[in-house]
């Protein structure tokens, strides 16, 4: 007998993946965990139904969102990543000799417990000895903290759940109290297909919060429908004007120093929700 796990995106389409076992299954305080193994993407995190990663593709995303705004500010040094239980945004962060502190806001303490367990090489760098690991609310976090962190990352859910809050303009506000005043903030905002409406309204809401805003996009294939799009929001620095040395060697599979700047050439239909 064949197994088979179905994400609905919509409520007329979805992917499917052959499993070959399922490693665990839980309802948390919070969500529904599931931690699958498949065959065509390997061990598969699933939150509510959702895919969070894949050992196969987990790279494009948790690249894209560490090294941009990191190559982005010109000494980043106390970086906080907001969700991101799995580890792997930590694990690109930690790649930037700069940083000096990496801490990491987690709701759900079940998904860096079985992250750790099932997905090492995605989690390992969360025993880094410059990672301050926290089981807290985010928001509140974000809430209680001022002119702190060089660069915020925000590697939450889709909007649904605990992750809606993590979505709203007052959060956005109460991120640019947190950074310093040269600091980056970016977050996941989700495709450009199916969230259209989403993609505009955080764009609007940071824009009136960050004096430069940027959208950019990568190739996620196991993200509803493949076309991902992160917000930028930065109180001094432009991604589109780092000096090329800037730049320095890091071991990456597809963030690259072009692609830092081509990410950000979008297409048409995507460039027009920004309007």
């Amino acid at each position: 007998m064949e197994l088979w796990y179905t994400e609905k995106q919509t409520e007329r389409f979805g992917i499917t993946a052959k499993i070959k076992q399922t490693l665990h299954t839980e309802q948390t305080d919070f969500q529904k965990l599931d931690m699958i193994e498949t065959e065509e993407f390997g061990k598969m995190l699933v939150l509510d139904g959702m895919v969070m990663t894949t050992e196969i593709d987990e790279f494009v995303y948790h690249e894209m969102v560490a090294h941009v705004p990191l190559f982005t500010h010109p000494n980043p040094k106390n970086v906080l990543v907001v969700g991101g239980g799995d580890g792997g945004v930590i694990r690109e962060v930690l790649k930037h000799p700069s940083v000096e502190k990496a801490t990491l806001v987690e709701i759900d303490g079940k998904v860096i417990e079985y992250s750790k367990k099932y997905l090492p090489t995605i989690a390992g760098a969360l025993d880094d000895a410059r990672v301050d690991v926290q089981v807290d609310d985010g928001f509140m976090h974000i809430a209680k903290s001022e002119n702190e962190y060089d660069v915020i990352m925000v590697d939450s859910t889709e909007p649904v759940g605990p992750a809606v809050k993590l979505f709203e303009k007052g959060f956005y506000e109460g991120i640019s109290r947190a950074l310093k005043e040269d600091g980056i903030f970016v977050a996941q905002t989700d495709n450009p297909w199916f969230q259209k409406k989403l993609i505009s309204k955080v764009y609007s809401d940071v824009k009136e919060i960050f004096p430069l805003t940027r959208l950019y996009t990568a190739n996620i294939p196991t993200y509803p429908s493949g076309l991902w799009t992160f917000t930028i929001g930065s109180k001094k620095h432009d991604p589109l004007e780092v000096e090329e040395s800037r730049f320095h060697e890091i071991e990456t599979k597809y963030y690259t120093k072009e692609l830092h700047k081509a990410c950000f050439a979008l297409p048409k239909f995507v460039a027009d929700l920004l309007k």
